[in-house]
């Protein structure tokens, strides 16, 4: 999760949290007995069961057909039939296997897609370089059909169908099913924010059933339309958590009386509850630049500092060239046909130049179909008092300059398409903060001018996660947790995203 979905779901964004397995038995004497599983934990650990037994046999069923593909074209070649079949039992062994040592399965159930797809990756590669080394050792022949067939295929395979049970358990869980019932104890800001980003059901599987407050007596918490009750206090958190049949307890707030409230309330929840995850702000932030390191049983998060040079950003430059490459071949197709539309809709030119901020403060000329008429900036001033927008921006709904087919090109992104251009020219990225206005970046404070650490994208957190229908520090914070933790996994998730926002758009106008 996202954040908690990852989503990445990534769906509101997600809110991140340090997750620790609760221990199912803590033996203090000779005596100790094993804590009684409760019926409410014993019927998640039945689903989750259920739902990677399904996994790895959809997981199974691609390799085999993956390494078929190729056993099939390795006799054809005159193979020895026992040598395919030796080479190809070994594969799928291997295969398999890394699958579960990376854990592929378990971030299937609750962490965000673009775990679940690097461990896939990384457990594929894995298992063909192994195949590939001992083809080296024992002196194997066709193993480069292997690599330019069986792992394209096989990983290609993997993925669409780790897709495909993604929108399974996304719809169960928009219908109640197969989520986690999740309490959350803390701070009252705490709390809401915590539960806020947790509703409404995404792909994280969260549902919040209560509340238990640190301060304050409330009697019920509102999270826009949606009511949670609020029960008990600091000593009755794991018995609150079994009435309401909790099996995620979320620590969003620690106690300053109780240094040890984690560590008791953990003791307090074995045999009852899955997982006790503890919440925390600096994530949203650091997100994955966190690390957990033990030193001397002292556990220390370290949180790298992040960099704006370097190898992963000349590989996040190189992702652009290749994909705006890409997008103009179709783009020049359908820009006669668009420019057209156009002219016949109103007079004036087909593109449309504004003077935008890039990365560091440097200004450049972002480029568009024209959605308005020719004398939309002249009209301007005289529309301030409608505005809708948020913060710093001006939006409206039924904005009167905006021509009929300007409309139409909004509401499917189409007039944002010679924007690749700019990417392929290098001033701004496919994925990135919004590109601002002068006139923006002049009312910036030190902390929303970090947005200009990295060039400004034609798609980015704020597109996928509402637009236009954004606050505007809703919108700041999606930029500035964007820039903090960006990556090229993250950035293929947005742009994948980012297609379906385009088949039904929201907060596009």
């Amino acid at each position: 999760m996202t954040s908690v979905e990852n989503a990445l779901s990534i769906t509101r964004e997600e809110s991140a949290v340090i997750s620790a397995t609760v221990p199912r038995v803590r033996v203090e004497t000779t005596t100790a007995s094993m804590p009684r599983v409760s019926a409410t934990l014993e019927h998640r650990l039945h689903w989750e069961r259920a739902h990677r037994v399904h996994l790895g046999l959809t997981d199974a069923t691609v390799i085999v057909i993956a390494i078929g593909i190729t056993a099939g074209i390795q006799l054809h070649l005159g193979e020895p039939p026992a040598n395919v079949a030796t080479r190809s039992a070994l594969l799928a062994a291997a295969w398999f296997a890394m699958l579960l040592v990376m854990r592929t399965h378990d971030a299937a159930l609750f962490r965000s897609s673009a775990d679940e797809y690097r461990g896939i990756v990384h457990a594929s590669g894995l298992a063909i370089g192994m195949m590939a080394v001992v083809a080296v050792l024992l002196d194997w022949d066709s193993t480069r059909l292997t690599v330019l067939i069986t792992l394209p295929s096989g990983l290609l395979g993997l993925l669409m169908s780790r897709w495909s049970w993604r929108r399974w358990l996304s719809n169960q869980r928009r219908h109640g099913r197969l989520t986690s019932r999740t309490l959350v104890v803390g701070n009252r800001d705490e709390v809401e924010y915590v539960a806020a980003a947790l509703e409404p059901i995404g792909m994280a599987g969260y549902q919040v059933v209560g509340a238990t407050l640190l301060d304050g007596n409330a009697r019920e918490l509102d999270l826009g339309g949606t009511t949670v009750p609020v029960l008990g206090n600091l000593e009755t958190v794991a018995q609150v958590a079994a009435e309401l049949k909790a099996d995620t307890i979320v620590v969003a707030g620690h106690p300053e009386c109780d240094p040890d409230f984690v560590k008791r309330l953990g003791w307090e929840l074995e045999g009852t509850a899955a997982e006790l995850v503890l919440s925390n702000r600096l994530a949203d932030v650091a997100g994955p630049r966190l690390s957990f390191s033990p030193v001397e049983g002292l556990p220390l998060i370290k949180v790298q500092i992040p960099t704006y040079e370097g190898g992963r950003h000349v590989l996040k430059r190189a992702l652009d060239i290749v994909v705006s490459a890409l997008a103009l071949i179709p783009i020049i197709a359908v820009t006669p046909v668009l420019a057209l539309l156009i002219k016949l809709d109103s007079p004036g030119p087909v593109f449309f130049f504004q003077e935008r901020v890039g990365r560091d403060g440097k200004p450049f000329q972002m480029v568009k179909f024209r959605s308005m008429h020719a004398d939309a900036e002249q009209k301007l001033a005289a529309l301030q008092a409608a505005n809708e927008g948020a913060g710093l921006l001006f939006k409206m709904k039924d904005d009167p300059r905006v021509t009929r087919i300007g409309r139409v090109l909004r509401k499917l992104s189409l007039d944002e398409l010679p924007q690749f251009w700019n990417v392929f020219a290098g001033e701004m990225s496919v994925v990135g903060p919004r590109p601002p206005l002068p006139s923006e970046v002049s009312d910036y404070d030190g902390t929303v001018s970090r947005r200009l650490y990295i060039k400004p994208g034609i798609t980015g957190l704020w597109q996928i996660s509402g637009r236009s229908d954004l606050s505007w520090d809703e919108s700041i914070r999606l930029d500035l947790r964007y820039v903090e933790n960006w990556s090229v996994i993250t950035d293929l998730q947005i742009m994948w995203r980012t297609a379906r926002v385009m088949v039904a758009p929201k907060g596009a106008y």
